[in-house]
């Protein structure tokens, strides 16, 4: 089959919201599809019994409603559609009030800028929804603190600091006991007690209702709660609450990107397999994965502003289908990978491996039709900027195609918020029918909490480390410390080295090899 025929099977456009997806590169032939006729029927009766309010993950007994955000009229109860509805009236009210200044700093001026502190799922969206919207137009800017890092919090306190007073900060986390958001929120109260202001006069929170953190804010009057429900995860967030609380603020138009969001939702309900963009996607993932783990899906977009939608798919896909058991308990070891860079950059770092290296990658290229506000100037061979990277692209992709590599791309008219809602749409709905083509729970998480645990049993470790320090009186190394508190001497070594390069308490004398230095109370 020729080039332009292959095309003419294996594109497919969708007028109403602009959206082109071309699978030509994929190799989805009829004995595949035919292969996977049984599986996608399966899957996408699972996703109607989803959407209708079904117990999918059931591991926390929970129904899964992300799509319910950008239409609550599908939500399965009269409630629910309520409280959506509410929500989003709640948020869309708070921000109008701040911008026109009826909700004053405690200074008595209008709020310019907001700290958003949140992690993972708190953050990632959120972020990459904020860069890839902003304008010289925004009502505010955003500062985000996602982690437990003292020095990024400190390049935020720095940015913020001359207008302190006018900036709130959105404290953003379900359960309220989230360690990394727990320790960003006590940093940036001690950053505005030190600066003279009351921190529960900038203060909003968005979280699950009777959480920590919500009986914390209402305790202490912060000016505005917000609900997360056990419903929505969090890589699947962006939608509610916790994306439009700081989007809101920034100034994005949130009834587009619901509207994108909830009209690209309704293309992928279809049963009609090649007319459904989400249902052609999770196919051409399991051409190239052969529905086992172990392959890496390259994104490419070739736009600036959406440089982060990889560092935001990393969660959404990997989170969700990065699973040991499937659904029967069985050992599984799935996964799929994501990576990513803007092109043209990629094309200057890692392509020659992507061109020539091994063949356990597929590349999605991204491709805005729109390359700028205005007329473009011509830079040479009668071509604009816009034009050579369209270019580049496409070079990109028959270069790796050449060599055997399957691609697809993904087409939007434009990278404004309708469009860039209707991608979040795609990959989510995408991520759903792949789980249910390789049968495991897409949305829970076992495997972070392990790290969790394991974190807090190392802070243990840490204090009761310096305890015997202390009652010892004289210098230790890390195995004597180990006796002394029945700990792993590794994590002793590591934990008290961290530890007296951060505070005069503790004083390491250095000595080789490196691994028999003692540490003792000053």
């Amino acid at each position: 089959m020729d080039g332009w025929s292959s095309f003419t099977k294996t594109v497919l456009y969708k007028e109403k919201t602009g959206l082109m997806v071309d699978w030509s590169g994929m190799d989805l032939n009829q004995e595949f599809l035919n292969s996977m006729s049984s599986k996608m029927d399966a899957a996408l009766k699972a996703m109607d019994e989803l959407d209708a309010g079904a117990i999918a993950n059931p591991d926390e007994e929970r129904m899964v409603g992300h799509y319910w955000l950008r239409a609550p009229e599908l939500a399965p109860t009269a409630e629910l559609r309520q409280e959506i509805v509410d929500c989003l009236d709640k948020v869309r009210a708070f921000a109008n009030d701040v911008h026109a200044g009826k909700i004053k700093t405690e200074k008595g001026s209008t709020f310019k800028n907001a700290i958003v502190a949140g992690i993972g799922g708190s953050s990632l969206g959120p972020v990459f929804v904020s860069k890839a919207l902003s304008t010289p137009e925004d009502k505010m800017t955003l500062f985000f603190m996602d982690n437990t890092d003292p020095d990024g919090m400190d390049k935020v306190f720095r940015e913020v600091k001359p207008q302190l007073d006018e900036t709130l900060v959105i404290v953003i986390s379900k359960s309220g006991g989230t360690i990394e958001t727990r320790n960003c929120m006590e940093e940036a109260k001690n950053f505005y007690t030190a600066n003279g202001l009351d921190f529960a006069k900038h203060a909003v929170c968005v979280t699950g209702e009777g959480s920590k953190l919500d009986k914390t804010a209402e305790s202490e009057g912060w000016l505005q709660r917000f609900p997360m429900w056990d419903w929505v995860g969090g890589r699947t967030s962006v939608m509610s609450a916790v994306g439009l609380v700081p989007l809101m603020l920034q100034g994005i138009d949130a009834d587009a990107f619901l509207k994108g969001a909830a009209e690209c939702d309704q293309l992928n309900r279809t049963h009609d397999v090649m007319s459904n963009p989400a249902a052609i996607m999770a196919l051409c993932w399991y051409r190239c994965s052969g529905g086992v783990g172990g392959t890496t899906d390259v994104v490419l977009p070739y736009k600036d502003s959406l440089d982060l939608l990889a560092k935001y798919l990393q969660q959404l896909i990997m989170e969700s289908l990065g699973k040991e058991l499937d659904l029967d308990g069985k050992k599984v070891d799935q996964g799929l990978a994501v990576m990513g860079n803007k092109g043209t950059s990629d094309q200057h770092s890692y392509v020659q491996q992507l061109v020539g290296g091994p063949s356990n990658i597929f590349v999605t290229f991204i491709q805005v039709l729109n390359d700028r506000a205005g007329a473009s100037m011509t830079v040479g061979e009668d071509s604009t900027s816009g034009d050579y990277l369209n270019a580049f692209m496409l070079g990109t992709k028959k270069a790796l195609e050449n060599k055997g590599k399957r691609t697809m791309i993904l087409t939007v008219p434009s990278a404004d918020a309708y469009n860039v809602g209707q991608l979040i749409a795609l990959f989510e709905r995408t991520v759903s029918i792949y789980a249910q083509l390789i049968h495991i729970n897409a949305y829970h998480q076992p495997a972070v909490e392990f790290g969790k645990k394991a974190a807090n049993g190392l802070i243990d470790l840490k204090n009761a480390s310096l305890k015997a320090l202390e009652s010892s009186g004289k210098a230790m190394t890390a195995q004597e410390i180990a006796q002394a508190v029945n700990g792993d001497p590794v994590d002793i070594f590591r934990l008290m080295l961290h530890f007296a390069a951060n505070n005069d308490s503790v004083k390491m004398e250095t000595k080789e090899p490196v691994y028999e230095s003692t540490f003792k109370k000053a």
